[in-house]
């Protein structure tokens, strides 16, 4: 099942053009290309129309200007006015997805829709306190970053709070009681691992699934280490591909790449990918010396030392080495130490 370009038209932000590509799908819903000033390079959106009128918008992307532009540009070559957006929904907190909600909400007047988990990661990553990037950081220096690295990444999560701001006024959703919007009611799926409180949808009669960040065609989603989340996010997210994979799915509406039909081996990709990855830290930290490192110096032996030109990529090999070794640690194929003040990891 393919989708149908429907535009490839430009707008301009600042002198810049804009491109905004949309498809549209046979189930009627759009799929908006939302551009991002990262490696991903857009995030997708979904408009789905109401059977009673009116418009379901789920992860409308970050606040830019450049998506804001491309948004302006859809909505009005598409002929939707925003007060014909009756519902946001939000798959999970991440910024490229639930940035663009509170402006679309003052837009629209739609209520915004997310699980109260992904709500409470939004607020103390960016709300009044703001005390999880700080938390985050201290983490990270106790398994050795060296502290300029570590200030830098302090200050890519404030930049940021402008981009998710102004924040939603939010409703919550329960994963495992049906959500409906686009005329099913869906079966709501906590999925976690990628973002504690992910929610997925699915419809068994449609075969269908809207998975976020959760599985995508091409791309590993990033599963982090976060402070006064889930303990063990790897062990979440494995255990999480493992259920989904039994699911009979014809057409899955990642947040990422395209819409795809190999929804079960896909799962298993990721899984085996991680496993993959498992084996080699653990023969990589056998081969250093005295068998251990702390967990930036696997971030390197991994990931290498270019990552310290990018904070927003230094932060997301970080935390993901730290997801890995905490599940080695707890699977007991690798032991936790303390040296001069830091956690080490150390080969049995």
């Amino acid at each position: 099942m393919t989708g149908e370009t429907l535009s490839n038209g430009s707008s301009s932000v600042n002198g810049a053009s804009q491109l905004a590509n949309v498809k549209r799908w046979p189930n009627g819903w759009l799929q908006v290309k939302v551009p991002l000033p990262m490696a991903l390079k857009y995030v997708n959106a979904y408009v789905v129309p109401e059977p009673q009128g009116g418009y379901t918008v789920i992860d409308p992307g970050l606040n830019t200007p450049e998506a804001v532009a491309a948004w302006n540009e859809v909505l009005l070559q598409a002929g939707i006015r925003d007060e014909e957006i009756v519902r946001i929904v939000l798959t999970h907190q991440h910024p490229d997805h639930y940035g663009l909600a509170g402006l679309l909400q003052q837009r629209s007047g739609a209520p915004v829709w997310m699980s109260e988990l992904s709500h409470r990661y939004a607020l103390r990553m960016w709300g009044e306190q703001r005390e999880l990037g700080a938390q985050l950081v201290a983490v990270f220096e106790r398994h050795g970053m060296p502290a300029e690295l570590c200030q830098g990444i302090a200050d890519n999560l404030e930049s940021f709070v402008a981009r998710v701001s102004p924040q939603p006024e939010v409703t919550y959703m329960e994963a495992g009681k049906p959500f409906r919007f686009g005329g099913i009611d869906w079966t709501t799926i906590d999925a976690p691992g990628h973002a504690n409180g992910h929610i997925l949808f699915y419809d068994a009669a449609s075969r269908i699934i809207v998975c976020g960040d959760q599985v995508m065609p091409d791309i590993t989603p990033n599963v982090s280490i976060v402070p006064g989340e889930l303990d063990d996010p790897l062990g979440a997210f494995l255990a999480s591909l493992h259920e989904l994979g039994r699911l009979d799915v014809a057409l899955a509406f990642p947040g990422h790449r395209e819409p795809f039909e190999d929804f079960t081996q896909r799962c298993d990709e990721l899984i085996r990918h991680h496993e993959r990855r498992l084996d080699k830290m653990v023969q990589l930290l056998a081969e250093q010396e005295d068998r251990s490192a702390t967990g930036f110096e696997m971030c390197e032996l991994l990931f290498g030392t270019r990552q310290r030109t990018n904070m927003h990529n230094l932060r997301f090999a970080m935390a993901e080495t730290l997801a890995h070794l905490v599940y080695m640690e707890k699977q007991g194929r690798i032991e936790l130490t303390e040296q001069d003040g830091h956690a080490v990891y150390r080969a049995k």
